[in-house]
């Protein structure tokens, strides 16, 4: 009689066990973030210190909004799911390294809102044609929980604690908020190892 208690524990920890393991990445991160700025506030720094360029340093993930030489913003971020290295090819799970710009937008993104990044250039393509492999695309700076899921408390302040994109930067929703207003399309994009 005291195998069944065994097996009823054992039927309960292995699949959670298994779903800790698949899912970890997502677990929220609890550091403390940065207070998000009011409308008027962002407008103002528009007006004074309109950005000029983005840096992204992948190794420390944060993500920077710069006018010209003087930091506006920091964000932190979460990248490809395989994030060492330039993405080369699609599904690699890696973030291209490198200087980009923001081409094109969308308020309809299944993350919330997205910035795209004019991955690949020229030098991508080349290099994906000469290994026979697609480059992949659609690579872009977006928020952190899917528009399915905005109405769950705290889903503005959500930060997954691992990297988990295809290739992309995330960022808290609240972030892709901000960023969406100081972010002009054509701005640079410079991406650090």
């Amino acid at each position: 009689m005291k195998i069944r208690p065994i097996i009823i524990c054992t039927l309960l920890i292995v699949p959670l066990g298994i779903a800790f393991y698949k899912y970890e990445k997502y677990l929220p991160t609890f550091t403390p973030s940065h207070q998000a700025l009011s409308n008027k506030e962002i407008l103002e720094l528009i007006k004074t210190k309109p950005v000029t360029s983005i840096e992204v340093f992948k190794s420390q993930r944060i993500l920077l909004l710069k006018s010209n030489q003087d930091v506006i913003r920091r964000y932190p971020i979460r990248l490809g799911f395989n994030p060492k290295g330039h993405k080369q090819f699609e599904n690699d799970g890696k973030t291209p390294e490198g200087i980009y710009s923001i081409d094109w937008r969308n308020p309809q993104s299944a993350f919330y809102k997205s910035l795209h990044i004019s991955y690949p250039d020229t030098k991508d393509i080349a290099y994906a044609k000469q290994h026979n492999q697609p480059t992949g695309g659609n690579i872009m700076i977006h928020g952190s929980v899917p528009k399915s899921f905005l109405s769950m408390p705290f889903s503005s302040t959500y930060m997954p604690h691992k990297d988990w994109t295809l290739g992309c930067i995330a960022v808290r929703n609240a972030d892709i908020d901000e960023i969406w207003q100081f972010v002009p399309n054509h701005t640079k994009i410079i991406i650090y190892p």
